[in-house]
């Protein structure tokens, strides 16, 4: 995992929400909602583009590392280096990823969560919703093949 907090907060963040890196380096303190237990990833004003951002509820994971990084803030921006907010995250996970050994990029983490989504058998009517996709046949396509039950009733009807 990363050492600096500024890119595991990301890293967490991204993983539980499946947002995009965008939204998640744009988010402010003042959507994330504590008592709701919610991050909402739509800025006031921001006009709807097909790269929609949704309103997501936080796991445990998510709300320790928020509710640390609250404690720690500097700014108005949940992902912050300085106290300034951070721009870019790619060079950090490629560096991330190459001590590793795994390739892997920011978005990767964005289909991490729905892979993990659909291993759990979430519908993906939720999924879809989860990610702010326009389109359930998007999800449906990328995704419904981690799901373990895809197509479980076909194969039951070949049983002989």
């Amino acid at each position: 995992m990363a050492e600096t907090p500024h890119v595991k907060l990301f890293i967490i963040v991204a993983l539980a929400t499946g947002a995009r890196s965008g939204a998640i380096l744009d988010l402010t303190w003042d959507r994330v909602d504590f008592a709701q237990g919610t991050i909402d990833f739509r800025p006031p004003g921001r006009v709807q583009t097909n790269k929609r951002r949704t309103v997501v509820p936080m796991n445990a994971r998510a709300r320790e590392a928020l509710e640390t990084a609250h404690e720690a803030r500097l700014s108005d921006h949940v992902v912050e280096y300085g106290g300034k907010p951070v721009g870019s995250v790619k060079k950090a996970i490629a560096r991330l990823s190459e001590r590793a050994g795994i390739k892997f990029s920011p978005h990767v983490l964005r289909h991490t969560c729905a892979v993990w989504m659909a291993q759990a058998d979430v519908p993906m009517q939720k999924i879809s919703q989860y990610l702010g996709h326009t389109s359930l046949r998007m999800t449906e396509q990328v995704y419904a093949r981690y799901s373990p039950s895809f197509m479980r009733d076909a194969g039951d009807a070949t049983e002989f």
